[in-house]
């Protein structure tokens, strides 16, 4: 068992940029509104965007601003950013003004708005952490995961809890926030016992897994869990224990081998959906990808192809997926 990241699609964020993004959808916000109501109001809010960009670059395109800096810019950008929340509650009040804006500018709407309530609570009490921070506008459902690896300390996706069995991965939880995966165990290994009627023989976990909880745990239910006793370490190890333990390194590095292979052949590395559900649907396909070159699951498919017939349920769903001049049928019958 082990779990992984899979990364969103987003620039590295950062709050000035974050910010920058917020006032350049507000603007554009502000300009649909007015649009409708410019014969009832004459002169258009003040926006200063000029200066507010100017503002922006003088830090942005600076190698090492110092964090007096940043922080004089972030606050010019929370100003500019609250007077337009300000003139787009004022333009939404003349009217049915809000009607002007699309399903989309609607929903930026919302996200600068709690955008600009985290940004300027962390400024106000000098922190850069908040709960549920929004680290992108496009994709407001992403949050940081703190994996603490050497490359990539923070990474910016939905996190993956997977188990591996006979050589078949099963992804067994995905979520946007962090969580700690050791508390994953127990479902896991019960998930086991009710496929196959009978607890596994051993569990290959990395450390964050061996709590004095989930030991106790297996002990319990007589499974052995890797790695090495709580303790100090003794001073002779038996030739059989040091066999055992890198037995248990090597079979645990084979969902590794997994997480590798679906990050660099099947693009796990990079999710380049954008919405919340076809994010976590194109994770499950990625891992879906990887089994399906797994010779049983492929023998399997080819089975059903050639076995069932165009008459059963299952056959007339494979007819209709090869069925290219249905396509609009195919959708409708899928929906």
């Amino acid at each position: 068992m082990d779990a992984t990241c899979a990364p969103g699609d987003i620039s590295y964020p950062n709050d000035l940029g974050l910010l920058n993004q917020a006032r350049v959808k507000t603007e554009k916000i502000i300009d649909t509104l007015y649009e409708p109501l410019k014969g009832e109001l004459g002169k258009k809010p003040k926006t200063y965007r000029n200066l507010a960009r100017k503002n922006y670059l003088q830090v942005a395109k600076k190698r090492r601003p110092s964090r007096k800096e940043i922080r004089k810019a972030i606050r010019k950008q929370l100003q500019y950013v609250k007077r337009n929340l300000a003139h787009i509650d004022q333009l939404s009040q003349a009217g049915d003004a809000l009607k002007a804006l699309s399903s989309t500018q609607y929903k930026s709407l919302l996200v600068v708005a709690e955008v600009y309530r985290q940004q300027q609570w962390m400024y106000d009490n000098k922190t850069s952490r908040i709960e549920d921070r929004i680290v992108s506008l496009s994709q407001p459902h992403i949050r940081p995961i703190v994996r603490g690896k050497a490359g990539s300390p923070v990474e910016f996706g939905a996190k993956l809890s997977v188990s591996l069995r006979d050589g078949y991965v099963f992804l067994d939880r995905i979520d946007w926030n962090n969580f700690n995966e050791s508390g994953d165990l127990k479902a896991q290994v019960e998930a086991f016992k009710e496929d196959t009627g009978a607890y596994p023989e051993s569990v290959h976990v990395d450390r964050i897994y061996r709590t004095r909880e989930n030991r106790a745990w297996c002990k319990e239910r007589g499974i052995r869990i890797s790695g090495p006793p709580l303790g100090r370490p003794p001073a002779n190890v038996s030739d059989e224990k040091k066999k055992q333990a890198k037995e248990d390194e090597r079979v645990r590095n084979g969902i590794e081998g997994k997480f590798g292979v679906s990050k660099r052949r099947f693009s796990l590395n990079r999710v380049m959906a954008k919405l919340p559900h076809t994010s976590l649907a194109s994770d499950c396909h990625y891992f879906f990808s990887h089994e399906s070159f797994h010779p049983a699951p492929a023998g399997f498919c080819l089975f059903l192809c050639f076995q069932l017939s165009s008459q059963s349920f299952f056959g007339s769903i494979i007819n209709l997926g090869y069925d290219w001049s249905n396509f609009q049928q195919q959708q409708l019958i899928i929906s």
